[in-house]
């Protein structure tokens, strides 16, 4: 459904959009350019359903063919206050749209709303370089890895080093599924809560998990992708489809058995299942500037890197400015330290307040 906002200041053709109530809202969303599956009302039930955040989406253009749209979530928290986010626990999310002018409108709309509503801040994860006046609050690199129908193309982009250890994977006794099951997220959570421990973080909560397979994986919008020794679960990841791109959402792995090499195989054998899909681009999402491990290793596969530049609007200071980096500091040897119960309590208690 879309509702004139006239009675806000700012450009009368932007309207509300509600991805939750309007059942042909990705119907919609197809006739805009460059939008991504983060767009989708599938993510927008994801985060009202586990968090209870608050959509206000905007859209410039026909009511049945937008041509820009702005996501934007509305967290109400007692902890960290009311604000704006485009979107929570989203990498990278863009306004969709091809019209630099269009996205200052939906920006300044977006304004309009959060001094209404009083929001402590408005964050946009990416789009930076369409508003000149903006300032980057955080930056990180984004990595997209191309796809071809032929995997030998695929598997040649490859630096030697992932080739290798591909094939030493091939060798062993692993096993790779793709899968939509609900056992196969309750058996990727296990790994997940392992691997956000070793990270110093605590995990999602596994509602937030469920709520992926109900409204992502169970409709075919993505896949959980297991490697199993003997049918125990050693690497996973998800992934979520969108327009020619499958983006990796979680990875996760069991540090026992890393030297056979498990999540090269995992991504492996996602991204020719993808190639042969007919999706042209595996997005790795985000890594923050300082993980030096962490970009070599997205590096080897031979993606187009890209900076991903987030901003945030402060209503107090009238302002843009900069905002801390979550994933370190103190709090990380804290959560490795947890025991994963009570590491999955935190998470369940704090997810909610700090995206």
């Amino acid at each position: 459904m879309l509702t004139d906002l006239s009675s806000i200041a700012g450009a009368t053709d932007v309207q509300s959009v509600d991805p939750l109530s309007d059942p042909l809202w990705d119907q919609r969303l197809q006739h805009c350019p460059h939008a991504t599956f983060y767009h989708s009302s599938a993510w927008a039930r994801v985060l009202c359903d586990t968090y209870g955040y608050t959509p206000h989406y905007l859209a410039v253009g026909p009511v049945d063919a937008p041509t820009a749209v702005l996501p934007i979530m509305e967290i109400n928290s007692r902890l960290t206050g009311r604000r704006g986010v485009s979107l929570p626990f989203t990498d990278d999310c863009e306004a969709a749209g091809s019209d630099p002018l269009a996205f200052v409108r939906l920006f300044e709309r977006a304004q309009a709303i959060g001094k209404a509503r009083r929001w402590r801040h408005l964050e946009l994860r990416g789009g930076l370089g369409q508003l000149p006046a903006a300032v980057p609050s955080l930056g990180y690199f984004g990595h997209r890895v191309p796809l071809h129908r032929d995997e030998a193309i695929t598997f040649g982009q490859f630096h030697s080093s992932v080739r290798r250890a591909i094939r030493k994977a091939e060798r062993s006794s692993l096993k790779v599924e793709l899968s939509t099951s609900l056992e196969a997220v309750a058996d990727f959570y296990n790994l997940f809560c392992k691997t956000r421990k070793r990270h110093g973080l605590p995990p999602q909560p596994f509602s937030f998990h469920t709520n992926i397979h109900r409204h992502v994986l169970s409709v075919g919008l993505g896949k959980v992708v297991i490697a199993r020794l003997d049918r125990e679960p050693v690497a996973g990841a998800i992934f979520f489809h969108g327009p020619g791109t499958a983006l990796m959402k979680f990875a996760a792995s069991d540090l026992r058995f890393q030297h056979l090499r498990i999540n090269n195989l995992v991504l492996w054998e996602a991204m020719r299942h993808y190639g042969q899909e007919g999706l042209h681009t595996v997005d790795f999402g985000r890594t923050s500037l300082w993980n030096e491990g962490l970009l070599a290793f997205k590096r080897r596969w031979g993606p187009v890197e890209r900076k991903v530049e987030y901003c945030r609007y402060d209503y107090g200071k009238a302002a843009f400015g900069r905002s801390p980096d979550a994933t370190g500091g103190w709090q990380v040897r804290i959560f490795q330290h947890m025991p994963i119960p009570l590491s999955r309590l935190a998470g369940r208690l704090l997810y909610r307040h700090m995206a």
